[in-house]
């Protein structure tokens, strides 16, 4: 199942790689359908917060009228980034599943894993991570 959600990510990834983007794509999974899309847009919009998580969340957050996406799973072709990770903890998703991790500016793996936090109470437990889904494939957008 997990592969199926990612190969969706991987032909958004590849939609922004074909217009110069870096090659991440997202979506958002609730009650095992897809509801929202996130494709990486920073150089097309000139803009560094079209990262494809934050679109995707943007999105889900319109279709659903909340700021409460804790019934969602994430697909993200790489490692949501410090400031995917704040946003992702915002709205509470509880699932994240990850093609690529990213070092050092993951919400992770870097040495500010806000993705994996439990000081800040409002924001509850930490989302699962499910890592290296597809991970080959994620790498080769790369290339």
């Amino acid at each position: 199942m997990h592969e199926y959600f990612m190969r969706e990510c991987l032909s958004l990834a590849l939609l922004a790689k074909q217009r110069g983007d870096s090659p991440c794509g997202s979506i958002l999974v609730r009650n095992g359908e897809i509801i929202a899309r996130g494709i990486e847009g920073g150089k097309t919009h000139k803009d560094i917060t079209y990262h494809a998580e934050i679109e995707a969340i943007r999105e889900a957050t319109a279709l659903l009228n909340t700021q409460d996406l804790s019934d969602c799973t994430m697909y993200t072709t790489h490692e949501p980034c410090i400031m995917c990770a704040y946003i992702i903890r915002h709205t509470r998703i509880p699932t994240i599943v990850i093609g690529l991790t990213t070092g050092n500016i993951g919400g992770a793996s870097s040495e500010y894993p806000l993705l994996k936090d439990t000081g800040i109470e409002k924001w509850g437990a930490p989302p699962q991570l499910i890592t290296g889904i597809l991970e080959e494939e994620c790498k080769a957008l790369h290339h």
